[in-house]
């Protein structure tokens, strides 16, 4: 089948797909079966390669920080910004991007992929840089534990022909140091007034120990964090800077992004500008992002695991908003939601709990129980549950897995602008 056919067949699956509302990865999976090598083929076009991001946490926020700030330093980049990211997702937003002869407009790709589907693309695809952020409990059910996880994201990195950028304070990132031959390390990291906030999955269950000083320099650091500001070394410079960025979790990916630009510019990186950059760039997609209903603010914020849900909680003080938590446990969630019990809401026990909702409902319900955290409603059907709860008028904010923040989004839509994300 001849490369404009498969484009032009696949745009039209594109199209036909988005008027009926459907899924952003289905053209993808539809080019996929037609044209195997249609991804390697339109990415080989690319002068300054390919760029995965994995891990569990903070792949969505921390692409788009990555292509903001890269867009900042002159490059055209090409990202899979949907945040289905299997490879029918990349294939997906390719479609989007290429015009009717396949041809791709773009320096470089920045992709973030699911830690298993990473290395189906990496094996056909070896991208010259990679950045591993983190290992924590999500979706178990597929990947059965969490060292598994991380010998999928060392797979990655084997196959890096550049510059692999790991997290120093993750253990079972970090050690994948120890895997690479030919690779130029780089490492993101925390001083250490900060590591408490940001528990790898291991200090959930033990107090952290301070091995700071046995840990290898990070290119960049992060030093501290203020009311919406923070401050990074990079290098040997410091940048301080005033972020839209919700969530602390959110400025560490911040820190993250850094290390890849800069691993990417190399010397010709521009400190100022990407400064001014990183501070005018907001929330992605249901990541703290906020929407608005009736003249008040409606924060969306995901929860995937029980170190992002804690952090979530954290970031995010209930006073003064009404708060809806939505649990879905679909196949793009995870099918296991025991993690729920790890999680710490005393934070909710003054202000309560409006309205709890999703396919795991009542689970959530019972675990606030014991909590002591009192709950107003609890409905399963996420658009009625949604419906009782903007008829609050105050603030709000919702924490929710993957599925039900995308029905959220989509009820949301109906009311209010909602950034539309293809």
């Amino acid at each position: 089948m001849s490369k404009p056919y498969v484009t032009l067949l696949g745009k039209a699956v594109r199209y036909v797909a988005r008027l009926r509302g459907g899924g952003s990865a289905l053209p993808g999976l539809f080019v996929e079966k037609i044209d195997p090598n249609f991804i390697k083929r339109t990415l080989s076009q690319l002068p300054r390669g390919v760029v995965v991001i994995s891990g569990t946490n903070g792949k969505t926020t921390t692409t788009k920080i990555v292509v903001e700030l890269l867009e900042s330093q002159g490059l055209k980049v090409f990202t899979n910004r949907t945040g289905s990211n299997f490879t029918r997702g990349v294939a997906a937003a390719l479609l989007g991007e290429v015009d009717n002869y396949g041809r791709l407009d773009a320096d470089i790709a920045v992709l973030e992929l699911d830690e298993a589907h990473a290395v189906h693309f990496v094996s056909t695809i070896s991208p010259k840089y990679s950045l591993l952020l983190n290992v924590m409990r999500d979706q178990l059910d597929r990947f059965g534990e969490i060292d598994a996880t991380a010998k999928l994201l060392a797979q990655i990195a084997k196959k890096t022909t550049g510059t692999v950028v790991l997290n120093r304070e993750d253990p079972r990132i970090s050690n994948i140091a120890k895997l690479l031959n030919t690779q130029n390390v780089r490492y993101f990291g925390l001083a250490s007034s900060l590591t408490s906030l940001f528990p790898s999955d291991d200090d959930m269950r033990a107090q952290k120990s301070n091995k700071l000083n046995a840990l290898p320099e990070a290119s960049v650091t992060l030093k501290t964090i203020g009311d919406h500001t923070a401050t990074f070394t990079v290098g040997e410079k410091t940048i301080e800077a005033s972020l839209k960025l919700h969530g602390i979790y959110n400025i560490y990916n911040a820190a993250a992004a850094l290390a890849l630009v800069g691993a990417i510019v190399g010397k010709d990186l521009d400190t100022t500008t990407i400064t001014t950059r990183l501070e005018t760039i907001e929330p992605a997609f249901g990541r703290g992002e906020t929407l608005h209903i009736g003249g008040q603010p409606l924060e969306l914020v995901l929860v995937k695991n029980p170190s992002g849900f804690r952090l979530s909680l954290q970031s995010f003080k209930p006073n003064g908003y009404s708060t809806m938590i939505a649990v879905n446990d679909r196949y793009a969630d995870g099918r296991d939601m025991s993690w729920l019990w790890d999680v710490d809401f005393d934070s909710l026990r003054e202000s309560g709990v409006a309205v709890v909702s999703g396919i795991r409902a009542y689970e959530m319900a019972l675990r606030l129980q014991y909590e002591e955290v009192p709950i107003t409603k609890v409905e399963p059907d996420i658009n009625e549950g949604l419906r009782e709860f903007l008829t609050s008028d105050s603030p709000k904010r919702i924490f929710c897995t993957y599925t039900a923040m995308l029905a959220l989004r989509r009820e949301l839509s109906k009311i209010t602008d909602v950034e539309r994300i293809s």
